[in-house]
């Protein structure tokens, strides 16, 4: 019987009731990994593991704030309770509030820091005290943007977040490696999603937009972020991979 590529592993994956997070929980599932789902709304995170559940893949749906620091310590709890050992963690979860810069409250600039940036770097920190136990470490990994390289209209504080990312990620190699636990980022670009979808235009686009002809999809982030954090990759730390079809390099604005 072939073993699959993450057989035994445990992975915690935040926002990941649809979109992105989702199409990553799916992927591990289906390569043996048992995933710990985490979305801030309940019925997407019940919907989205029942689905991966009926594709044969371990899922646990766990619904909560993870921008909570006592949640995101019982995320790590859980996966060490029932499975005696974490070795990935992906953090996705992630808001954007558009605004001008001009008029940007701090009601939105704090909620934006709190979600990107507080919730990543004490998620980060809670799985990397539990890795350092384990003689076998484990892979971080944090989901960037395109917005953290290029400049985006009325999106300020949320490209800023996203850069920090990166850089808290470069930051950790010295925190971590020694450890056994690399860090990477991915940073994607325009993708079809439930949310982009919503908007009929968005394909057209993007499309014109992206040197490769095409918005990026789920599966084609998904399969960035399960490189990373594969054994394959234990020798990459500190990294941002984006995935934008190209985009980043000629930079077309679509506004």
């Amino acid at each position: 019987m072939q073993i699959k590529s993450f057989d035994k592993k445990v992975a915690i994956v935040t926002g990941a009731g649809q979109g992105i997070g989702f199409e990553i929980c799916r992927q591990l599932a289906k390569e043996g990994a048992v995933v710990i789902l985490n979305d801030l709304d309940s019925d997407l995170a019940e919907d989205a593991a029942n689905k991966i559940r009926g594709e044969n893949g371990n899922c646990i749906a766990l619904p909560g704030d993870s921008s909570d620091l006592s949640f995101i310590q019982s995320m790590v709890d859980l996966a060490v309770k029932q499975f005696g050992h974490l070795d990935i963690v992906i953090a996705n979860a992630g808001i954007t509030l558009f605004g001008d810069f001009l008029t940007y409250s701090t009601e939105s600039f704090n909620r934006v820091l709190k979600v990107n940036l507080e919730g990543t770097f004490f998620l980060a920190q809670a799985a990397a005290n539990q890795m350092k136990k384990q003689s076998s470490g484990g892979s971080i990994l944090f989901t960037s943007s395109v917005t953290g390289h290029q400049a985006h209209k009325d999106l300020a504080a949320y490209a800023m977040t996203k850069a920090a990312i990166e850089m808290l990620a470069r930051n950790l190699v010295i925190e971590l490696s020694s450890y056994k636990i690399n860090v990477n980022t991915i940073a994607p670009g325009a993708t079809i999603t439930e949310r982009t979808l919503g908007d009929p235009e968005y394909e057209t686009t993007w499309s014109k937009l992206s040197p490769t002809g095409r918005p990026s999809t789920t599966k084609d982030i998904a399969d960035a972020a399960l490189f990373l954090v594969s054994d394959k990759a234990k020798q990459i730390t500190g990294q941002c991979l984006i995935i934008d079809g190209g985009w980043s390099c000629i930079s077309p604005s679509p506004f």
